[in-house]
């Protein structure tokens, strides 16, 4: 049986031994030089406006709103002069457009309603918003596109930052706004926390319901924008869950057909939490037709209308609780040890692709070369930190020394509590 599921994932495509690491990396590298360039590119490359080399404001109060992939946040957060944040009148509630489509007046109420417990607190808003969009030099933001299964279309090309300012302003509230994306923010975070170490270059990656990256590029070589002063930089805005020249197998290309935007973020389906129970499940309800479960197991999978990313990887890293779908009497232990072993190479695939990101983005910083000055990468998100399968985190790590250790470049991964609030602020601050 063993032998049959492992041809079974490689006619399909799910192949991690035969993952072309050095390939990834040159079309990585080849990708943002375009985007950087303003050719065609699936890497956007969007400047943020925002240079890590400007004062940061301490002892000031900013508001914060962070608008992720699931959960909308808002806190008040004050910077102290050793580089710490305090974090107060922290809430949580669903992200608008999650539970299901709404319109661009519904959004922008939600956003603004969810402000008023803390809009006195502070002229300034640190806005954190977690999804593609044009930065303008006056830290505004224009939505490209939605992602994550977002459900606001009317909000495509509008301005997000004007869009909450007029609805605050109809409450009575004038305020300025800063608007940064998450990857930018957890980059932040990082230079914030690093303060008194000696980093040549800052990173920023997540990886939790989606995917992205974010570094700090030289302005002489973001050649598509003519208005920038060539002897500065900023933080660029990579997208990486957008990585379109990565080779999919037959499960991935069935999970983007289901999706509502099967054209973008090929690579974030990939990797990140909101897709890999589902792949996963896909991959499973395939093998079921091919025969490689019982009937029993197979009749069971046939009646899921999902299966969550929790599920799967608690089941497949070990650690199933009670009402884990799995424990069902309809699977023999033999199923079980199939669904590892069809699943496990799901996770592994990710642990590989997230190394390759990693070290393309590290790489790109053109730093790292004094091991007494490594560069810098905050790593946040729940998937990074609590995928259990296939040894993920640890996966990642091997495979990421293994790309640059050879190479002769020094990094040091960190963790940043609360990255994106905490990078919101000092964006608002600065």
């Amino acid at each position: 049986m063993r032998d049959r599921e492992e041809l079974f994932l490689k006619e399909n495509g799910l192949d991690v031994d035969g993952i072309d690491r050095a390939k990834l990396l040159a079309a990585f590298a080849e990708e943002m030089d375009a985007g950087l360039a303003g050719k065609p590119s699936s890497l956007m490359m969007i400047p943020s406006f925002i240079s890590i080399d400007r004062p940061v404001k301490t002892g000031t109060p900013v508001v914060v709103l962070d608008a992720g992939g699931t959960n909308l946040r808002a806190a008040v957060v004050t910077i102290d002069d050793a580089g710490q944040a305090q974090i107060g009148s922290f809430s949580k509630g669903a992200m608008p457009g999650t539970q299901g489509e709404i319109s661009a007046e519904a959004f922008f109420d939600a956003f603004a309603d969810f402000l008023m417990p803390v809009i006195t607190e502070s002229e300034s808003i640190g806005f954190c918003f977690s999804y593609p969009a044009e930065i303008t030099p006056t830290c505004d933001a224009r939505l490209l596109h939605w992602s994550k299964q977002i459900e606001v279309p009317e909000v495509v090309g509008q301005m997000i930052g004007a869009g909450l300012l007029r609805h605050l302003a109809q409450r009575g509230y004038e305020r300025r706004v800063v608007i940064l994306n998450d990857t930018v923010a957890t980059l932040l975070a990082g230079k914030s926390a690093g303060i008194a170490k000696p980093y040549s270059a800052y990173v920023g990656f997540i990886l939790g319901t989606g995917t992205n990256t974010a570094y700090v590029e030289r302005n002489d070589r973001i050649t598509k924008r003519t208005d920038l002063d060539p002897a500065g930089s900023m933080v660029i805005n990579i997208e990486s869950g957008n990585f379109g020249r990565v080779q999919q197998s037959a499960f991935d290309k069935a999970l983007g057909a289901q999706t509502i935007d099967p054209e973008y973020y090929i690579f974030e389906k990939m990797i990140s939490g909101a897709y890999l129970g589902w792949l996963g499940f896909i991959v499973l309800r395939e093998a079921a037709q091919a025969g490689l479960f019982s009937a029993a197991a197979a009749d069971e999978l046939e009646r899921w209308e999902t299966l969550s990313n929790k599920h799967l990887d608690d089941f497949c890293g070990g650690r199933p609780l009670a009402d884990n779908p799995f424990l069902a009497p309809a699977f023999s232990e033999a199923d079980r040890e199939s669904v590892r072993r069809l699943c496990t190479p799901v996770y592994a695939r990710a642990a590989v692709l997230t190394a390759v990101n990693l070290a393309s983005a590290i790489l790109k910083t053109g730093e790292g070369r004094d091991p007494a000055r490594p560069v810098c990468v905050n790593v946040d998100g729940s998937t990074y930190y609590r995928t259990l399968t296939a040894d993920f985190q640890q996966r990642v790590q091997r495979e990421l020394a293994a790309l640059l250790t050879p190479r002769g470049i020094a990094y040091e991964l960190i963790r940043v509590d609360d990255s994106p609030v905490i990078g919101a602020a000092v964006a608002g601050l600065m």
